[in-house]
């Protein structure tokens, strides 16, 4: 057998071939029952929000083309020939767990598709398309990405603008215990709100032009206050930290009413500007009270950062390189696995029947029966334990294809 993949990928694809090539409960079946028509023996579907994938065993002589042509007959109305990509062998191996490991995902070191590779397998399985030989590699990739996270913890390496932004806010002042004030009610605002619930502030204020927006971050975080865009300097003298992530082309925090804001409450403020193009207005920067974390030093920290994932990902591969060995040496052992098990089971009827017989002779104690029976086994098994690790030692399918009549003949194994 061969191990092989195919599929379609964010890398190749643009996102409107992936989002019409996206695997339904039915569709998995549905392929997967294809690939067994034209002889594919067993068959996963990997299915996210950015690839289309399939990891398979299928006969040595098998043209991939047929694989693909498969493929892309469940989704007729769809032209996916020129992103649909397949690799075999190794290369389809080591892709596979790389895959499982977040190393091919879009977010780096990502723990996500560790589940949905699970996920897969687990469906694959359930629906009878996958046999051991499927099971051991996608378990061996799945053991292979736990322990690549646990050595490397690559995605603990923060790549989000919202999250580096708090945790440099946090360097500055303590979130615990404070009043905060959200300026803004987009995705980059809902995400900041949520780091900083889990930093335990007190009291979040949102104010934002699009109240309706605001009121729907409410759903999500149900102690949120929400209050009109106008109020946000009235909201400031009561608020130490200003997280401002708004989509506005013009500046939304003017030094002007800061300063006013200043006059009337006891400790300055720390803002933390998360839009682009910038919401704070670069001239607050010079009061003694204020203090300010832009995009431009957040970006520098997330590109340091995926900088020192890319550095852990190419220190994991040879992790990588191990277990697909190991896998592989599995598989290969494995193949004569039947023929072992044959063996044995034929050494088997010869003990029954020589015990059969010198039972039926001899008067033994229910002692001296079992040393017998142990004795004629422990013989048998020495006389074929060096054809066994012969077998074990064949490297190429034709070499174990020939041994395999060679022994089915000298041993009269029937198939």
């Amino acid at each position: 057998m061969r191990f092989g993949y195919a599929g379609v990928r964010y890398q190749e694809a643009p996102l409107a071939v992936r989002e019409q090539v996206s695997f339904t409960d039915s569709k998995k079946i549905e392929l997967c029952q294809q690939m067994q028509r034209i002889g594919v023996e067993q068959c996963m579907v990997l299915s996210t929000c950015n690839r289309s994938e399939i990891f398979f065993f299928c006969p040595k002589k098998m043209d991939l083309v047929a694989v693909k042509d498969c493929y892309s007959s469940i989704f007729p109305s769809v032209k996916i020939a020129p992103y649909l990509q397949s690799l075999e062998d190794r290369d389809a191996m080591e892709y596979l767990f790389r895959v499982t490991a977040g190393l091919e995902s879009l977010v780096l070191g990502e723990d996500q598709i560790l589940g949905q590779v699970g996920d897969a397998i687990d469906f694959s399985r359930t629906m009878g398309f996958a046999g051991k030989e499927l099971n051991k590699v996608v378990r061996d990739a799945i053991t292979c990405a736990k322990n690549i996270k646990t050595t490397f913890r690559i995605s603990e390496t923060p790549l989000s603008v919202s999250y580096v932004g708090i945790r440099e806010l946090k360097k500055i002042s303590s979130i615990e215990g404070k009043n905060v004030l959200v300026i803004g009610s987009g995705k980059t605002a809902s995400l900041a709100l949520t780091y900083l619930y889990e930093c335990g502030a007190q009291q979040i204020f949102v104010c934002s032009r699009n109240r309706s927006h605001a009121g729907r971050l409410k759903q999500s975080f149900p102690k949120l206050q929400v209050r009109d865009y106008k109020d946000r300097y009235q909201l400031m003298e009561h608020c130490s930290i200003v997280v401002s992530a708004t989509a506005s082309p013009h500046i939304v925090v003017r030094k002007k009413e800061v300063m006013n804001v200043l006059k009337k409450r006891e400790g300055g403020i720390v803002f933390l500007d998360l839009a682009a193009p910038r919401d704070i207005e670069e001239e607050l920067e010079r009061l003694p009270e204020v203090e300010i974390i832009n995009l431009d030093t957040l970006q520098r920290i997330c590109s340091d950062n995926r900088k020192l994932r890319e550095e852990l990902a190419t220190k994991s591969s040879f992790m990588i390189e191990e277990s697909v060995a190991e896998t592989e040496e599995w598989l290969r052992v494995s193949r004569m696995d039947e023929t072992i098990e044959s063996l044995q089971r034929r050494c088997s009827r010869i003990v029954e029947d020589s015990f059969s017989y010198l039972d039926r002779k001899l008067v033994l104690e229910n002692r001296e029966k079992k040393i017998v029976k142990k004795v004629l086994n422990a013989s048998l098994q020495r006389l074929i334990r060096e054809p066994i690790q012969e077998l074990k030692q064949l490297d190429t399918i034709e070499e174990q294809n020939e041994y395999k009549k060679m022994v089915e003949q000298l041993f009269r194994i029937e198939r």
